[in-house]
């Protein structure tokens, strides 16, 4: 690939990055105007409520700073393309952790907000159930891959070698 090309995607790399940062912050802010909230609030069901969406908000806010992280580390500082079975797994670990913890927050929210609509009770268990079968799939795919590791052991020590240079920067 032409040098020129591989730094255009680098530059539409590092504006997505960017941009999951900046969604970071103004998330961030919106979490504190939701949080101040409790401080008007009498009742305790509703000052809760506030609470856990401040809390779910800042959860998708951790989210798109980690996905920022991960395209900088990526593809702007290690330039690499993700094929080995240690890449592919380092990756989809990272997003998986942000996923499964923000659908989680997701879930309790909606359980608190199912205590004033009873009908909105399926929703939150569907979403945590639903999110237990992504962690549980998770659990299967960092199993087998990790067996795939073992086939390609110079993958795995390349991948350790790049951890050592990202932090060195």
């Amino acid at each position: 690939m032409p040098k020129f090309i591989h730094h255009v995607y680098m530059l539409v790399h590092a504006v997505i990055a960017l941009m999951f940062l900046l969604a970071a912050l103004l998330l961030v802010y919106l979490a504190a105007q939701t949080g101040l909230k409790v401080w008007g609030e009498t009742a305790l069901g509703s000052a809760v409520v506030y609470v856990v969406e401040a809390l779910g908000i800042l959860a998708a806010a951790i989210v798109s700073v980690q996905i920022s992280q991960t395209i900088l580390e990526e593809e702007i500082i290690r330039d690499v393309h993700i094929s080995g079975p240690s890449r592919i797994r380092r990756f989809l670990s990272r997003f998986l952790v942000m996923l499964v913890v923000a659908l989680t927050i997701e879930g309790l929210i909606a359980s608190f907000k199912a205590q004033k609509e009873p009908q909105q009770l399926l929703y939150a268990a569907a979403l945590l159930v639903a999110t237990a079968l992504l962690l549980a799939g998770w659990g299967v795919f960092v199993k087998l891959n990790s067996a795939a590791e073992e086939l390609e052991p110079e993958s795995l020590a390349e991948a350790k070698k790049e951890d050592t240079q990202v932090t060195a920067k």
